[in-house]
């Protein structure tokens, strides 16, 4: 599988600009890409207390619709970040998997950032999907420095973690370890695309996205300025790294919450407290 990371440097609360920037980049996308990552809340930015209600949309909202729309003509998928307006009148920092079949999987953030808290709801299931016969799943930001985060991704079977991340100065070398970590434990490859560039509140972000193997071990990294990484992810490894010993296996006990599996493939684990 061909990954493409996308390190942009975006604006908050500007949808039209960050956009623009999302579907050039599919756009632009070689042909034997399978998958493009973008950062954390990608196609608005960081939403505050006064703006959130105006630029918060739901995934059936026109924002969404046109990377739908970008992602089908391209014949390749997404994983991009936004400010979803929920269903039940709550805001929620969002990720979702798009394919040219529709929004594969979704994912709420469930660790809040200080940042985060008052203006999203956190989110109340981690999930799982097939997409080209990899079972993938959803992180954002500040949850991969949480081992149960990537545990309960693992415990639904992920072979590889996608991390829109938002990580900003000083806490790179923070996320640098913790992706690192989260993909030798459940030996998964690990794939987080971080922001470049000033954000609001004089928030410098500190780019770094990168690749980590099933080991542990990191294959690419990118510095602190917009760029593009591709790289082919021999899955190959997922078996070899279990082969001798499975974490998973090895495990004394399993994450507490309800665990569903869908007719679909889609699998969940729906926390039993938030």
């Amino acid at each position: 599988m061909k990954v493409e990371l996308v390190q942009l440097d975006g604006r908050d609360g500007d949808t039209a600009y960050n956009l623009e920037r999302t579907l050039e980049a599919i756009h632009r996308a070689a042909a034997d890409v399978d998958l493009i990552v973008f950062p954390e809340t990608q196609l608005m930015g960081f939403p505050t207390h006064d703006n959130i209600a105006a630029i918060a949309e739901p995934l059936t909202g026109p924002t969404l619709a046109a990377v739908a729309q970008a992602v089908t003509d391209k014949g390749v998928a997404a994983v991009v970040g936004l400010a979803e307006a929920g269903e039940d009148g709550h805001f929620y920092n969002t990720t979702v998997l798009i394919t040219p079949d529709g929004v594969a999987l979704k994912y709420r953030k469930t660790h809040l950032w200080a940042s985060d808290k008052g203006i999203f709801t956190a989110g109340d299931r981690y999930a799982t999907a097939l997409y080209k016969g990899v079972r993938v799943g959803l992180l954002i930001c500040f949850d991969i420095e949480f081992p149960e985060s990537a545990r309960a991704l693992g415990q639904l079977g992920a072979e590889l973690i996608l991390v829109t991340n938002g990580n900003m100065d000083p806490y790179g070398p923070t996320h640098r370890t913790a992706i690192s970590a989260r993909a030798m434990e459940n030996q998964a490859y690990a794939v987080m695309v971080n922001r470049v560039g000033q954000g609001d509140g004089n928030l410098v972000f500190a780019g770094g996205s990168a690749v980590v193997d099933p080991y542990g071990q990191l294959l690419c990294e990118a510095g602190r300025t917009a760029c593009r990484l591709q790289l082919d992810l021999d899955l190959a490894l997922i078996g070899q790294a279990r082969q001798d010993y499975s974490y998973l296996a090895e495990r004394r006990f399993e994450l507490p919450g309800k665990q569903v599996e869908h007719p679909d493939g889609l699998r969940e684990l729906i926390l039993t407290t938030v």
